[in-house]
């Protein structure tokens, strides 16, 4: 390792680095603006000069860019020097020339990177008195907030969402020193990664409009470490409540997961916590009841009734363990459609009794190959899609480092690499926002789009069973994936259950498998629907078609139903039937929806932002999300409602359970595939130095005037009994473990940025390991067998269309779709049919359609696509109001 000396004092450090972020990953404070740890350097901003020595009898030095220079053994350079000082102040200085100096009303103000490094330089007078620069801002939607006026140029901006998130709308348009970023013109940024623009921002150019609706200074925020509720990635957020109403989800980094980055989705998603259909008060009939009553009454239709409960995807560990063991195994049913729990069961068991391990979203950025079969990434998963987008840049890489270009020079890297991709195979039913990147793209229907993959994984492995009767041009493009693959070294292979074929994720299975015989670093990705699928299904239980028949046969008549809207998993006229047939329908959840209307009891459960719990995301990493507020009225977390239940109704076991940490390690002790989950987080008694770690900022203000109205009294914050968290500023200031980290702030970096301070080096793991426990490991003592059963060949048929599912992030997933800004995004209804097929059925572009898909009529304007295949039909997965189907299955129609 080279030793290099900073003022005089010598430090070891890794070669490969620059001197920026050497010197950040050592703990100085220099200040830079256009310098991102995930974007590399381009040295635009000149902000981060130091002095360097050719060797120690040099006393007069040479300033250089730190971003842009290398590491160099016995290098000397110096931060403090004074010239060295002056030219970082005079650098703000022209920097600040035209910016408009209203920090008092900027959403930025306090927690600004501009703010820090300004203060940093000591740069604290304007001596320029003339007219500013001034700009005219645009609307680019729900999302983000422009004001151009506050622009310092560092093109961090463009320089994120064009080469890092491959956007296409955002442009530095110039003409001698007037800089513009923005759109050519007005609308919203149509990359659904847009929201990272307020943190990639070190000024107020691009903020939160979510939180500009009910906006609260930063520092005045309670705040806890949470994880998204909205995909099955489980990236890491940092939730801000104020007044008791969530305000702001924010990146918390995780360097194995989301990174710095989350998507639109999961940024701008939380609004249905605030939605006027939340449901904060316990319900019979339609009469609200309060706390003690509902108890009373759901504990005596436990006793009395042939009890069974529905558990949910989108409910924690927690809550369905508490369900199940309420209700005794047998009568514990998933909460999903049948197809979509077989899809569980087998990525399970792909991943468990297979030789592939699933690699992390950081692993797969780092694949050098990749074929994703039947997966449109950005709307299943979008942090998956851009980590595959990072993922192509690996093979140019190559000619990079044999250059002798550090890989961190952004510009001299782009500059030589170009437009070279690495191989990405694509093989959808419909196009996806990562074909632009893609070597090839496929599109078929979902057994052909399985052929594929199983012709792939034969030529492989020859042991692997052909497939017949495989068109010539089909098996040659099988030809080239099985090349680029076997070729590659670390090559993933992703898939998933939004396509609803178990077909496919057998063929990806085949392929991971087959390649782990050529490489040990071989992954494979399967994505699920919803925030905890994984975790549900690891828990065991039941179909929902057999909660069904329980009742319809007459041998159950009282269903508990956990945070769950029945109409999205099962056909309608049977959820009907169903819940009509119940005696009792008693119902936990948050937020009005169809099964709600249905019910005889409803108690108010909390969001992820008012409870604690656990969600186990798709590679099998358990994660724990903390309560950011305890909850008004008699909202309370699920599984807390039935441990008080569990005391009426007399059940012993569950009654020993006093709170999350003893139904957590019960959980880990009779759940033989989340043995583990105990140790995600520390336990409620840890300390450091005998204090708590408070959920607000040392600067937090205002708490005394809070509740003035009701007494000038500061009331006695509520005390948690779950978590090492406090609801209050005082507390331990040092550096907590990663997992409880409630806030990233340092000294002097008020900002995100501030995130350097609490990582082993730049850009790399938190310090003491990054947040989450992985359950799911490889089966390496010997090697699964292959999947045999290959599909037949797809043939369209005369009067039906084989309808498939097609996912959008905005409007697809049932709670973001809730909240305004997510909304306005949200497509309307439609049909998506191939354009042959349209001419056959005489039908034109939003003319009105009508099938039927097993019985379920529909009437639907009609979307015409040269892309989605002959014979088959796309359907709007779980947008509001579109009635549910269990899909793939053929609508039926007349000419």
């Amino acid at each position: 390792m080279p030793t290099i000396y900073i003022d005089n004092k010598p430090y070891e450090v890794k070669s490969g680095k620059n001197l920026l972020e050497t010197c950040l990953s050592l703990g100085f404070d220099l200040p830079y603006f256009c310098w991102h740890p995930a974007l590399g350097s381009v040295g635009a901003c000149r902000q981060c000069a130091v002095k360097v020595y050719k060797d120690e009898d040099d006393k007069k030095g040479r300033l250089i860019m730190s971003c842009m220079e290398p590491v160099n053994d016995k290098q000397r350079i110096s931060v403090a020097d004074p010239e060295a000082s002056e030219f970082r102040a005079n650098v703000i200085e022209w920097l600040m020339t035209n910016h408009p100096h209203d920090c008092a009303v900027c959403d930025e103000g306090g927690s600004c990177h501009l703010q820090d490094m300004t203060v940093m330089t000591g740069h604290a007078y304007r001596r320029f008195r003339y007219d500013k620069r001034t700009y005219r801002n645009q609307d680019l939607g729900p999302f983000l907030n422009h004001e151009m006026n506050r622009c310092i140029q560092c093109y961090r901006c463009v320089r994120y969402y064009r080469d890092y998130a491959g956007g296409h709308d955002l442009e530095a348009f110039a003409s001698k020193n007037n800089v513009y970023f923005g759109r050519a013109e007005d609308g919203p940024l149509e990359s659904e990664f847009s929201g990272n623009l307020a943190e990639i921002c070190p000024t107020g150019v691009f903020t939160d409009k979510t939180l500009k609706q009910h906006y609260t200074r930063k520092w005045d925020l309670t705040m806890a470490p949470s994880v998204c509720q909205h995909c099955s990635l489980g990236c890491n957020t940092i939730a801000g409540e104020r007044y008791g109403e969530l305000r702001l989800i924010s990146n918390r980094y995780n360097g194995e997961v989301n990174g710095y980055f989350l998507c639109d989705r999961g940024r701008f998603g939380y609004e249905f916590t605030n939605s006027e259909d939340r449901i904060r008060q316990p319900f019979i009939g339609r009469k609200p009841v309060d706390r003690t009553a509902i108890l009373h009454e759901v504990a005596q239709a436990v006793k009395d009734g042939k009890v069974i409960g529905v558990g949910s995807p989108r409910a924690s560990l927690q809550s369905n363990f508490a369900l199940k063991k309420l209700v005794g195994e047998d009568h514990f049913y998933h909460g999903v459609s049948d197809n979509e729990h077989d899809l569980a069961e087998l990525v399970i068991k792909v991943l468990k009794e297979g030789p592939a391990r699933t690699p992390s979203l950081h692993e797969v950025e780092k694949a050098d190959a990749v074929f994703i079969l039947g997966e449109d990434l950005i709307n299943t998963a979008p942090m998956l899609g851009l980590a595959v987008r990072q993922s192509v840049k690996q093979q140019p890489m190559k000619q990079v480092t044999n250059a002798h270009i550090p890989a961190w020079h952004d510009a001299a890297a782009r500059e030589l690499m170009q437009d070279s991709k690495g191989p990405l195979f694509i093989a959808t039913v419909n196009t996806t926002k990562l074909d632009d990147i893609a070597t090839q793209t496929y599109r078929a229907a979902p057994d052909e789009v399985a052929r594929l993959g199983f012709a792939v994984a034969n030529l492989l492995d020859p042991t692997v069973p052909p497939v017949k009767n495989l068109p010539k041009e089909i098996q040659q493009l099988a030809g080239e994936i099985a090349k680029a693959l076997s070729e590659a070294e670390r090559p993933v292979i992703i898939s998933g259950a939004s396509c609803e074929s178990q077909s496919v994720i057998k063929a990806a299975a085949n392929i991971a498998w087959a390649l782990q015989k050529k490489t040990a670093q071989a992954g494979i990705v399967l994505t699920l629907p919803e925030c905890n699928s994984l975790g549900l299904a690891m828990m065991g239980g039941h179909r929902l078609n057999s909660a069904f028949d329980c009742v319809l046969n007459g041998h159950c008549d009282t269903v508990i139903i956990m945070e769950n809207d029945l109409y999205r998993h099962g056909k309608a006229s049977v959820v009907n039937e169903f819940l009509m047939k119940c005696k009792k329908v008693i119902v936990f959840d948050h937020i009005v929806h169809a099964t709600i209307e249905k019910a005889h009891m409803v108690m108010p459960a909390g969001t992820f932002a008012e409870s604690d719990g656990t969600l186990v995301n798709n590679e099998g990493r358990a994660q724990r999300f903390f309560q950011v507020f305890e909850a008004t009225d008699a909202v309370q977390e699920s599984w807390r409602w039935i441990l008080q239940l569990a005391a009426l109704t007399g059940n012993q076991k569950i009654t020993a359970w006093k709170n999350f940490e003893d139904l957590t390690e019960a959980i880990a002790k009779e759940e033989k595939l989340l043995a583990g989950v105990e140790r995600v987080t520390p336990s409620a008694a840890y300390r450091v130095a005998g204090q708590k770690i408070p959920r607000e900022p040392h600067r937090y203000s205002g708490r005394t005037a809070m509740l003035a109205n009701i007494s000038v009294s500061e009331p006695k914050p509520p005390v948690d009994p779950d978590s090492p968290l406090s609801y209050t500023m005082e507390g331990f200031r040092g550096l907590p473990p990663s997992s409880v980290i409630p806030f990233f702030w340092s000294p002097g970096w008020n900002s995100v940025q501030s995130v350097n301070k609490y990582q082993d080096e730049v850009g790399a793991s938190l310090r003491g390991g990054d947040p989450g426990l992985r359950l799911i490991e490889p089966h390496l003592n010997g090697r699964a067998p292959y999947f045999t059963q290959i599909p037949e060949i797809f043939t369209p048929m005369k009067d039906h269309l084989w309808t498939v599912p097609l996912h959008h992030i905005f409007g697809s997933e049932e709670l973001s779709v809730r909240g305004d800004a997510i909304a306005k995004r949200a497509p309307g209804h439609y049909v998506m049919i191939n354009v042959d097929d349209a001419v056959q059925l005489k039908l034109a572009e939003g003319q009105n359609f009508e099938f039927e898909i097993e019985g379920q009529p529909y009437r639907l304007p009609v979307t015409i696509s040269t892309s989605i295949p002959r014979g088959v039909a796309g359907l709007p997965y779980g947008l509001p109001g579109l009635p549910f189907v269990d899909l793939p299955a053929w609508a039926i129609f007349k000419k």
